[in-house]
């Protein structure tokens, strides 16, 4: 595995951040009525997932950071779970594309898990 000197190198990161910036911009769409529902709730979970593997990278490359991705993975599913809701009830148009890249970012968010948790084995040896 590469090593990364921080956070911002990570793909997975750079990916989480576009997304929540795209969430920002679809969520401007939404009623003001949910100014303090759904469209605080949404954007609060985009931000989430590229808070949280800043935060857990961090702490180091070890326990904690797997912690703090998984994290980010529900926070992840949290925010799909809000965009088929807001795409349901009529608020957002572009929700394949968010879907798509919410699908990506998991995987990447499970492969680096992975990776980390067999880096940490192979130094417990």
């Amino acid at each position: 595995m590469v090593e990364f000197k921080s956070y911002q190198d990570l793909i997975v990161w750079q990916k989480s951040v576009f997304l929540a910036k795209e969430i920002y911009g679809v969520t401007k769409g939404l009623p003001s009525e949910e100014k303090f529902g759904l469209t605080s709730q949404i954007q609060r979970a985009a931000v989430s997932v590229p808070a949280n593997i800043a935060e857990g990278r961090g702490r180091g490359y070890n326990q904690n950071f797997i912690h703090f991705l998984n994290i980010a993975s529900g926070s992840l599913a949290e925010l799909e779970t809000l965009t088929i809701l807001s795409k349901d009830l009529g608020f957002i148009k572009k929700s394949t594309e968010l879907l798509n890249l919410c699908s990506e970012i998991g995987r990447m968010l499970f492969s680096l898990k992975k990776n980390i948790k067999s880096k940490i084995e192979t130094t417990s040896h």
